[in-house]
């Protein structure tokens, strides 16, 4: 059964027409935030499929696990947009979609073994088009080149074509992504590349909108990434020693033991992170494995996260700005949560501390690498640089810090903890 496709102004608005169209091989976007890239992706893909008899889809993220948060619930949601959901069946264990009337496939994947994404098959058709979802956590483009090899083999329709869809944010100039798909002397040919911003989503609220426009005064340099699609720049950077790759967490954890975890507070604007890492100080090197980083968290919804992700006698070194929410968490069960130790030279020697080490980021802490690539100093009035980094969009930076503390500052920590366990024990009544 074929279906006509939805108009592109009653289906995803403004910005995305040449996209929607769009056959050449490669089909790129990057934009900034909320610039519905994702939804609108998924819609055309869906769309299409039910055009083409001969297409199957498969989606890839850098981990399987990611899949079913996004790209799955993305597909699902446009399968329900486009009334269409009678003709789909899904299958969430797998996780798989099949169009009812011919038994095509959308498949989704992770980029865990890259090999084993070249040997999918489908029962109908050809596996035709591939949409690669947030592509900047792909480490390598030798690891993308050999996941486009599972798009291959013909078909005898005339409207036969085959698509590599990319979409992501551009946190960092460094990325592969920037030299394969933008830069004119050595991007790919056969190429549909643009660039979207939240300007172009008409259904964005106004706290959203609000707050991607504040971005301009409270950050600029982050503004660029986050509201207009651009590139991190290097220029200015507190942390050039960042390095985005995947790696064995149970094998660091298991070699060099020092798991620590750090926690900044936010506030109805600002997230609350929580970023979690293994240093490995004879080496210099430190892991980091996983965030968290949400907006607008009460007390009792971060109690609950904690206590979902068994926190409760894990140590965190958390803002010492926050010592009446730090006490109640204690009394709420999160008991090795402790106050980190302020102080006017405690900034620049946490960042003088973790220059000194290389980081190594997983690709799935997004918000910390997205603060890596736009964490700067501050210029003074004639434009230069000083030994000052701007206080802005720098939580899981500040986290980070804290996370290290008892090796930044070891003997000021072991003071002032024997201080803090008192006022802990008298809040308790003891």
């Amino acid at each position: 059964m074929k279906m006509s496709t939805p108009t592109i102004s009653e289906i995803i608005g403004q910005g995305y027409s040449q996209f929607w169209n769009d056959k050449h091989f490669y089909r790129v976007v990057k934009g900034g935030r909320g610039s519905k890239k994702s939804k609108t992706t998924a819609l055309n893909l869906v769309s299409r499929l039910m055009q083409y008899s001969w297409a199957n889809v498969l989606v890839i993220r850098r981990y399987s696990n990611t899949n079913r948060q996004s790209t799955y619930t993305d597909i699902c949601w446009a399968i329900s947009k486009l009334h269409a959901s009678e003709l789909f069946t899904v299958n969430m264990s797998m996780p798989e979609i099949t169009y009812k009337p011919t038994g095509q496939k959308i498949l989704f994947r992770g980029l865990d073994d890259p090999l084993k994404i070249t040997s999918i098959a489908v029962p109908v058709g050809v596996l035709s088009w591939l949409w690669l979802e947030e592509a900047y956590e792909v480490e390598t483009r030798q690891k993308f080149e050999t996941v486009v090899e599972s798009i291959r083999g013909s078909n005898d329709s005339p409207d036969f074509f085959k698509q590599i869809t990319v979409t992501f944010n551009p946190w960092s100039e460094n990325h592969w992504l920037k030299s394969m798909f933008f830069d004119r002397k050595t991007r790919v040919r056969d190429l549909f590349a643009q660039t979207t911003t939240y300007r172009c989503n008409e259904w964005l609220d106004d706290q959203d909108r609000s707050r991607y426009e504040d971005l301009y005064r409270t950050n600029p340099r982050r503004a660029k990434i986050v509201c207009e699609g651009d590139w991190g720049i290097a220029e200015g950077l507190v942390y050039n020693n960042v390095l985005v790759e995947d790696f064995d967490v149970s094998e660091k954890q298991r070699k060099y033991h020092n798991v620590a975890h750090g926690m900044d507070f936010g506030l109805t604007n600002d997230p609350t992170a929580l970023v979690n890492a293994v240093i490995d100080t004879a080496g210099k090197n430190i892991y980091i494995y996983d965030e968290m980083y949400e907006y607008g968290m009460t007390n009792e919804q971060l109690l609950k996260w904690l206590r979902g992700h068994h926190f409760q006698n894990t140590k965190i070194i958390a803002d010492g700005a926050e010592g009446r929410l730090i006490q109640w968490l204690r009394a709420k069960g999160i008991r090795k949560i402790e106050r980190c130790v302020k102080g006017k030279e405690s900034i620049m020697m946490g960042i003088t501390f973790l220059q000194d080490y290389k980081i190594h980021v997983k690709p799935n802490c997004k918000n910390t690498i997205a603060e890596f690539n736009s964490y700067s100093y501050t210029r003074d009035k004639d434009g230069n640089w000083i030994n000052k980094p701007v206080d802005a969009n720098n939580h899981a930076m500040d986290a980070l810090r804290y996370a290290f503390e008892r090796y930044i500052m070891p003997k000021r920590v072991a003071s002032s903890s024997i201080t803090d366990q008192v006022e802990f024990l008298n809040n308790m009544g003891v």
